[in-house]
């Protein structure tokens, strides 16, 4: 099956393209609009759309292909070409951005490995990759699905998740001059949490808690209407004030969410 898919992509790469871009996934439709294909899309490079079971288990045996590497585009360390212009700009973004992925970090913590500035987004503010050697996320979604997995594998092998984020993205922009501002403005880390756990759905993993997720978008969209969060109309006794930390300038926050948009 894949050698049938291999053959004509290979003949259809531009000359700069090196490497054997494939992504896998549930479905065609999930694949195509995913974060990890934009910038690809973008420069009409060739992406191979994997979506059956077994591309999972093919791709880990098979590394290379008429010369080429077969390289996921969900997974850590992804070289694109690029020109010297490109190149000076992805340095450019690294400096400026450098403060805001150590801020990240420090409010993710162990959630994530590391959160770098990314060169694979277009349109979205930011991608969950994993490692190279660990499981993207669609293999973890298979293994989870077995009714007879092995625990201990999952332990080791569940995806190392690192945070991507776009450079070039007004919420990312926004993000970075507030943090710059006030490092421990608690809408930051509220913000930050919330765009974690938005990346991790898009990046097709499943959320530990869909309910905290659920009361973030709840009391941002409070905030959009310009409504006082009231304590008494939700039960926030199961959530730790570490993870919901109170708005902070509500009125403020309103007009700052209208100038991003």
């Amino acid at each position: 099956y894949p050698l049938c898919a291999l053959s004509p992509t290979t003949s259809r790469m531009k000359e700069n393209q090196k490497d054997i871009y494939y992504i896998t996934g549930e479905s065609k439709d999930v694949v195509g609009t995913s974060s990890f294909v934009e910038t690809l899309k973008k420069r009409g490079l060739e992406v191979i759309y994997m979506t059956e079971p077994i591309d999972e288990y093919v791709v880990q045996q098979l590394k290379e292909f008429d010369g080429k590497n077969l390289v996921s585009v969900t997974k850590e360390g992804l070289e694109l070409p690029e020109d010297e212009e490109e190149k000076k700009k992805k340095e450019a973004d690294k400096e400026k951005f450098e403060p805001l992925c150590k801020v990240m970090k420090d409010i993710l913590d162990k959630k994530v490995e590391k959160v770098v500035v990314s060169s694979r987004l277009v349109s979205s503010p930011c991608c969950i990759v994993t490692s190279q050697y660990g499981w993207t996320a669609n293999m973890e979604r298979i293994m989870k699905a077995q009714a007879l997995r092995d625990t201990s594998t999952m332990g080791y092998m569940a995806a190392k998740k690192h945070l991507e984020i776009n450079p070039d993205h007004s919420i990312i922009e926004n993000l970075r001059q507030r943090a710059e501002a006030d490092k421990n403005d608690k809408s930051v880390k509220d913000l930050v949490l919330l765009l974690f756990e938005t990346a991790l759905l898009s990046s097709g993993f499943s959320l530990e808690d869909p309910a905290v997720h659920a009361k973030r978008i709840h009391r941002m969209i409070k905030l959009g209407l310009g409504i006082d969060d009231d304590d008494n109309e939700i039960d926030t006794g199961a959530i730790e004030d570490s993870d919901m930390p109170p708005l902070e300038g509500d009125a403020e926050d309103a007009s700052r969410m209208e100038e991003v948009d």
